[in-house]
């Protein structure tokens, strides 16, 4: 589905949707996800990822992933977005995203304001992942892969809460910081962590 105000230039069937997950976090890489859908065999109960229970976005990030056309994960670590900046990390890992998709896209729809500098023809699509499926299914696998990945971090670097907050700047996560400092997976370039 894409939303009747969403000007599409391309009507051909590998009309890509992207999206990413973890801007904001003092912790942990940034994930990005590119779709492809299929129209013979849609999703049932997509939308935005944020708006969407833990248990159903799991339920359809399998779906997605079965019924999809084509569909890729990219993602830049703690030491890219310190050295690019999280603005430069999310646009390469969304390239990346891209780039992985097999059959590839002819056409990009992003989430957000703006699109990388990439090869791809492509149309940023604001709040898009509440007004285009294949977006919103890239959200969908983008959270569950980088939500997974946190638990995982948590395990490994055990203290912060990253299982909870998802590394997101919350009170219990601040308090840890100053308690503990900084773990390898830290944005040394975000505040708090750089003031550590």
């Amino acid at each position: 589905m894409i939303l009747d105000d969403v000007s599409v230039p391309y009507e051909g069937l590998y009309l890509a949707g992207v999206d990413e997950v973890g801007r904001g976090p003092l912790a942990g890489p940034v994930v990005t996800a590119a779709v492809i859908l299929d129209p013979d065999h849609p999703v049932e109960g997509l939308r935005d990822s944020k708006k969407l229970s833990e248990r159903k976005r799991e339920a359809l990030f399998s779906v997605i992933q079965e019924r999809a056309l084509s569909w890729a994960l990219g993602r830049c670590e703690v030491a890219e977005i310190d050295e690019l900046n999280i603005h430069g990390a999310t646009m390469l890992a969304m390239e990346r995203a891209v780039a992985a998709l097999a059959p590839p896209a002819e056409y990009v729809l992003v989430d957000g304001h703006r699109c990388p500098d990439w090869q791809w023809p492509s149309s940023p699509v604001v709040k898009g992942d509440g007004r285009v499926d294949a977006i919103a299914a890239a959200s969908i696998l983008a959270k569950v892969t980088r939500d997974r990945e946190m638990v995982e971090l948590d395990q490994q670097y055990p203290g912060y809460g990253l299982a909870g907050h998802k590394g997101y700047p919350t009170k219990v996560h601040i308090e840890a910081l100053h308690a503990q400092g900084a773990s390898p997976v830290h944005r040394r370039s975000f505040s708090p962590v750089s003031k550590l």
